[in-house]
């Protein structure tokens, strides 16, 4: 049984087109997948519907066998951007997902700690948003977005705003928490050589429909000398290859990713 199967899964808004359409996927549990694509293709849209932000108007969405009909503390969510509460210091941004079910406890704030040493941010708990770089605020999304311990984790292009090295170093920080705690990864990037890096499958994505997928045989850990391999480099050109037949197979979308 897979831990996350999608099944002709599908979403419109009233009588309007498909945004996603006939999608079929399957992920198994602990495994990291991207999914690639250029914009408006409808990414995002089925990352909704996996985090049950959206429903499916056609086929289902199911993890751990149990149908996905709205969020759930059991998916976390990481977003383009940071989205912290700028009035809120660091560690109470972590602890948020928690505090709006009940009251937070002292293990709880423990947790938090915890989680802020292993984004690379020990003791900056007591620090305002607006004190920190924007590779350390994406690193306390990722750290809120890991409090409540979820099985799956989903990810909306969260390092695309970043500068090159910053996002190389947050790269190798995912890849890390994600073998420490075998947490379930799901990716959503435009960004091929990201996909290449951190998955161990990447699904191309054009006009609504998965149109290919690559099964990344390189293996872990990864460092960045994987980057400068001969393989990485063709499967890099594997998948732009892809992405090319897929744009010019799909017929456009007008709604966002």
């Amino acid at each position: 049984m897979s831990f996350v199967a999608i099944d002709g899964a599908g979403y419109a808004i009233g009588n309007g087109p498909a945004i996603v359409e006939d999608i079929d996927w399957r992920i198994g549990e602990g495994e990291f997948h991207c999914l690639v694509g250029r914009s408006g293709c409808g990414k995002t849209t089925l990352l909704k519907l996996a985090a049950g932000l959206l429903l499916p108007t056609s086929g289902s969405i199911r993890i751990r066998d149990r149908a996905v009909s709205e969020p759930s503390a059991e998916v976390g969510f990481v977003f383009q951007a940071p989205t912290l509460l700028d009035w809120l210091p660091v560690i109470d941004n972590i602890l948020l997902p928690l505090s709006l079910k009940r009251r937070v406890g002292p293990q709880d704030r423990r947790r938090a700690e915890e989680l802020l040493a292993l984004v690379a941010m020990p003791g900056l708990g007591a620090r305002y948003p607006r004190e920190l770089s924007g590779g350390q605020q994406s690193r306390v999304a990722i750290a809120r977005a890991l409090v409540t311990d979820p099985a799956l984790l989903l990810f909306d292009e969260p390092f695309a705003a970043l500068d090159a090295i910053t996002r190389e170093e947050l790269q190798d920080d995912l890849l890390r928490l994600c073998g420490r705690g075998g947490t379930t990864m799901l990716f959503v990037t435009h960004d091929i050589a990201e996909a290449v890096y951190l998955a161990d499958r990447v699904a191309v994505m054009a006009g609504g429909r998965l149109c290919h997928d690559l099964r990344i045989d390189l293996p872990r850990p990864r460092g960045r000398d994987v980057r400068y391999a001969p393989r990485f480099t063709a499967l890099c050109r594997e998948l732009r290859r892809a992405m090319d037949g897929g744009a010019v197979a799909a017929m456009p979308l007008d709604a966002a990713s």
